[in-house]
């Protein structure tokens, strides 16, 4: 591992999809308060999808659609001033369909941020549609928030870890740990049933290759101690049978948890089994960062 101190990475505006369901005015605010932590702007983001529907809609029922999406984001960009007054808040309605609008208004910085279920323009979020394509294409981080918003703060972010390659996204979580004044806990879960059935089978194989986990996720802490030197950083590695069961449960004892998102040779970006059960089923807001995120160079 590398002695050099990474550069902290900069948390980049919000982006926010808004289309009149109750879990998109969540949301809003839930990115609007993100927003005011960061000292960043909020942009709110309708994605009328009239460059589809002009196929075969006529005009008239066009000019209702966007009339319609104005009047949701004057509706949301109300309900943020009345909790941010100082907040710089911007409204985008978009003529694209709603995945490819959050994707170019985050450009390459920003942070998307969903609902975990939808309606109209964002119609089966829990299905998928929308929140699962935008959190699996998305070349920024995408925050789908559940849970309940209400409850008390942990006073922590979650960063589910499994070893050395994943210091690239975790000191984004580092970054938004640092932002709420809060403590961050990397946990990784040991799932000895992954190893059954190949050639590790021996007990003492195995006990070997936990320990390596353990001191990989004690070696990651250590980094983010490096950079982030006044940061409460935790790590502990879990035996459990289960790793999308066990992050499930560790997610309620969380403000936010962050995971990596991964890449396969032949599909490319992909959500992935572990970050689609918690997209689903999370007690706190779910922050899902593609590869190599916050070391990618910027575009001239």
């Amino acid at each position: 591992m590398s002695s050099e101190i990474p550069a902290r990475p900069e948390l980049g505006n919000l982006v926010v999809g808004v289309d009149g369901s109750p879990s998109a005015r969540t949301a809003v605010l839930w990115a609007a308060a993100e927003a005011d932590r960061r000292g960043r702007t909020l942009r709110l983001v309708h994605a009328a999808d009239t460059d589809r529907r002009a196929l075969y809609t006529n005009a008239e029922t066009i000019q209702a659609v966007r009339e319609a999406g104005r009047e949701l984001l004057v509706e949301s960009a109300r309900a943020v001033h009345d909790r941010f007054p100082n907040l710089d808040v911007t409204r985008e309605l978009g003529r694209q369909e709603p995945v490819a609008a959050l994707r170019a208004t985050a450009g390459r910085h920003g942070t998307v941020v969903v609902g975990n279920r939808g309606l109209g323009g964002f119609a089966t979020l829990m299905l998928g549609s929308v929140g699962l394509g935008v959190a699996a294409r998305a070349d920024v981080p995408v925050v789908v928030v559940r849970g309940d918003t209400e409850r008390p703060g942990a006073g922590s972010v979650t960063a589910a870890v499994h070893g050395a390659a994943d210091l690239d996204w975790l000191l984004l979580a580092a970054a938004e740990a640092d932002a709420r004044k809060a403590a961050l806990r990397l946990v990784s879960v040991w799932n000895v049933f992954a190893h059954v059935g190949t050639v590790t089978t021996m007990l003492d194989d195995l006990d070997v290759i936990a320990r390596q986990r353990v001191r990989e996720v004690k070696d990651l802490a250590d980094r983010v101690r490096e950079v982030y030197p006044d940061l409460v950083v935790g790590h502990h590695v879990e035996t459990g049978t289960s790793t999308p069961g066990t992050l499930v449960a560790a997610s309620d004892r969380t403000d936010l948890l962050v995971m990596g998102r991964g890449r396969t040779p032949v599909l490319g970006p992909a959500l992935g089994r572990v970050a689609h059960a918690l997209v689903h089923h999370a007690h706190c807001p779910v922050e899902i960062v593609p590869p190599a995120f916050t070391t990618r160079d910027d575009e001239p």
